[in-house]
């Protein structure tokens, strides 16, 4: 059974692996000041701290989840699978009691469905690795042939609820691990129903357009990195500020993460403190202008 929801404001988040501190610290600086948005959606990293978010508890974790996740990868014999299966099964409990369960907020998740046989044969075996790199390599010179053939967005979520992606306890875990498995890194493949699926980044870096075509009338954009903001990673396609006569408001680091020491698989501690802190000082001044201008 669905049930009314108000559509007034959407919260979309990127991804990008550890840089995401910044988005977790926007968002807990909104959470501090009140603000709760009637649906989040979350692409890859964002994942985690949007769930939080969606059931008010996003303060709860802090750039102590991150330091944490960081010190995890300097461990022996321990990959992103790994550290990212593990983090969602400490967190999927508590996430899934209270959204699924309550009149919390909607949210979206975005994955990339992969849609083709040879694809599925590459992707979810030991050649993924590989294929992984070519891919890093065709985007960055903004080739999107392969994705184009191979994938599609595919956007779970709590609201779908006659749709085969409707997302619920029973798979949450699922769709969390898919929307952030990049296939360069990722060495356990992501199912959700027995089909395949790899990294939301590949067709989503962030799942805010989509907002607006679901029908939120206002939408937040949280990046984690400076500059021009693009919809994949092939970084072809520049996310608009005005989408279908709906605004999307964007909130971005002043500098580079990589400054701090932080980077997309790799960070320091004290970094990944800054990172956080600076997402919150972002929020504050957001919500700070926000008024001013109303």
């Amino acid at each position: 059974m669905s049930k009314s929801v108000n559509k007034s404001l959407a919260i979309a988040c990127y991804s990008g692996s550890f840089k995401g501190a910044f988005i977790h610290g926007v968002l807990s600086a909104f959470e501090i000041a009140g603000l709760r948005a009637n649906a989040y959606a979350a692409a890859s990293s964002s994942v985690i701290p949007c769930s939080m978010a969606a059931i008010g508890r996003v303060i709860d974790v802090g750039a102590n989840y991150w330091q944490k996740l960081a010190q995890l990868l300097k461990q022996d014999n321990i990959g992103m699978s790994q550290i990212v299966i593990q983090s969602i099964a400490d967190f999927a409990p508590v996430i899934c009691e209270q959204l699924f369960q309550t009149e919390s907020p909607e949210l979206f998740i975005a994955t990339s469905a992969v849609i083709t046989a040879e694809a599925t044969a590459e992707t979810q075996s030991t050649k993924a690795k590989r294929l992984g790199r070519q891919l890093l390599v065709s985007t960055a010179k903004k080739d999107k042939s392969w994705i184009d053939k191979n994938l599609r967005l595919a956007l779970f979520g709590s609201a779908n609820y006659s749709s085969r992606f409707h997302m619920n306890a029973s798979n949450f875990k699922e769709v969390a691990y898919a929307s952030t498995r990049m296939l360069h890194g990722w060495d356990i493949p992501a199912w959700i129903a027995d089909k395949p699926y790899v990294d939301a980044s590949y067709t989503c870096l962030c799942p805010a357009l989509e907002m607006v075509d679901i029908g939120y009338k206002e939408v937040i954009a949280i990046a984690n990195e400076p500059g021009l903001l693009y919809r994949d990673i092939c970084q072809i396609e520049p996310l608009p500020n005005v989408w279908k006569n709906t605004s999307i408001r964007t909130i971005q680091p002043d500098l580079d993460p990589k400054i701090l020491g932080v980077d997309f698989t790799s960070a320091t501690a004290e970094g990944l403190m800054s990172l956080y802190r600076h997402g919150e000082e972002k929020g504050r001044e957001f919500l700070n202008n926000s008024k001013r201008a109303s």
